[in-house]
């Protein structure tokens, strides 16, 4: 790639880094074209669906997320492995308004280019899930999808009231991992 095509994808993917921040998952491109100073010709030149713009944006995401779940592995308490990894899971599927529709999407979507890193995800969480429940320090009914829609629930709710209702999505959650501890 030209140096200056370079500078041009650079600036547009931190362009839409900080729509997406701004307005959500269904910022403009326009906009973001606009913002990173190139046309929207030269937006759909390096990304040539909204969705090649989110998977370039997202993966990045969710794969730190995976391999943090699997860092935590090593931890020596299970359940507190298991909520750090729970919080940073909320705090990424928080990141843009709209993620939580398009990770539950993504992970029903095989052909998604983030599948793979959805899944990911998702198989981290369910071993630290798995070690926490071996040790009883987590409810056993407890399945990795239930855990998964919890928490998606809760960051969807956070996303809704945000600036309604005072509310910390910690707090929320560590409401919600006191009803999953066993005991």
């Amino acid at each position: 790639m030209r140096a200056d095509a370079r500078r041009n994808r650079e600036r547009i993917l931190a362009e839409a880094r900080a729509a997406l921040v701004e307005r959500g998952i269904d910022a403009s491109l326009e906009e973001v074209a606009a913002r990173a100073g190139v046309g929207i010709g030269t937006l759909y030149r390096h990304f040539p669906r909204r969705e090649d713009l989110l998977e370039e944006l997202l993966r990045e995401r969710f794969d730190a997320v995976a391999d943090l779940g699997r860092e935590l592995l090593d931890d020596p308490s299970p359940r507190d492995a298991l909520a750090a990894w729970v919080l940073a899971f909320a705090e990424m599927n928080t990141t843009y308004r709209g993620l939580t529709d398009v990770l539950i999407t993504t992970l029903r979507d095989e052909t998604s280019a983030l599948h793979a890193s959805c899944e990911a995800m998702r198989a981290a969480g369910t071993a630290l899930l798995l070690r926490a429940q071996e040790t009883g320090q987590v409810r056993a009914d407890l399945e990795p999808t239930e855990l998964l829609v919890l928490v998606s629930g809760v960051t969807w709710a956070h996303e809704k009231t945000a600036g309604q209702v005072p509310h910390r999505l910690d707090r929320l959650l560590g409401l919600l991992f006191g009803g999953l501890s066993s005991g």
